[in-house]
């Protein structure tokens, strides 16, 4: 039998469940991937109920440095709860830890979906041209990608240099008018952490190009890993004024 497991990061909840079937027993409000999902709900990413996740007598709990809480995981920690913690950074590291976490949850082989993402970065042709870009991720305020970012891994990979990456921070609130004047070749703007949509974020930014893109292929590592290349570079290339 697998251990009992609760995850506290949707792209992690996705791996499990496609790698490890009746695993997981607890995940997080905002973990809508494998779609049905059928396990107990304990919260958010951000503000986990402790007494929800300790009723499911989990064996591990599975988390992230940045999508969670340091305080929550010591709350779990203390009542006896194991917790694997993450840190992913980029492209290779997100591959290391997802090997490292499906085997704490009982994975006994690599699973193919994880040597085909795996394959699909590591052959992934050098980008023909460069293209600089703004990756906002929130607005009121905005803020965008900083330095030492996964998502700024994966789209450097795919030829698209974030234009605050050597900021202090990783994610630095930025006026809009420096958004704006920085006159990035593109505006990357995902569905999450904000939902930028059509008719929210492009109107922001008069006469820039904009990209909408799909958050879980931007900043999730897991089976969307996968798709990811293709996905993104076909939203880069629909960007609009």
């Amino acid at each position: 039998m697998p251990p009992r497991v609760v995850s506290l990061v949707p792209s992690l909840t996705e791996a499990v469940a496609a790698s490890v079937p009746g695993a997981l027993v607890g995940a997080t409000d905002w973990c809508t991937h494998p779609a049905g999902l059928d396990v107990a709900r304990v919260g958010g990413t951000k503000n986990p109920r402790p007494d929800s996740v300790l009723a499911l007598a989990p064996d591990l709990v599975i988390a992230n440095e940045e999508e969670n809480r340091e305080d929550d995981l010591a709350a779990l920690r203390a009542a006896g709860v194991e917790v694997l913690v993450t840190e992913v950074r980029d492209v290779p590291q997100a591959f290391r830890e997802l090997d490292r976490v499906l085997t704490a949850c009982g994975a006994r082989t690599r699973p193919r979906w994880l040597d085909e993402a795996e394959r699909t970065w590591t052959d992934l042709p050098p980008p023909a041209h460069r293209t600089t870009a703004v990756v906002p991720v929130w607005r009121r305020p905005w803020m965008v990608l900083g330095r030492d970012t996964f998502a700024g891994d994966v789209l450097a990979r795919l030829g698209v240099d974030h234009l605050y990456a050597g900021h202090p921070d990783r994610y630095p609130r930025v006026p809009l008018d420096a958004l704006r004047a920085a006159a990035p070749d593109v505006v990357v703007l995902p569905d999450e952490p904000y939902r930028f949509t059509a008719g929210d974020g492009p109107e922001a930014f008069p006469g820039l190009r904009c990209a909408l893109v799909s958050g879980r292929h931007l900043t999730w590592y897991g089976p969307s890993l996968a798709q990811a290349p293709r996905v993104l570079a076909g939203a880069l290339r629909g960007a609009r004024r």
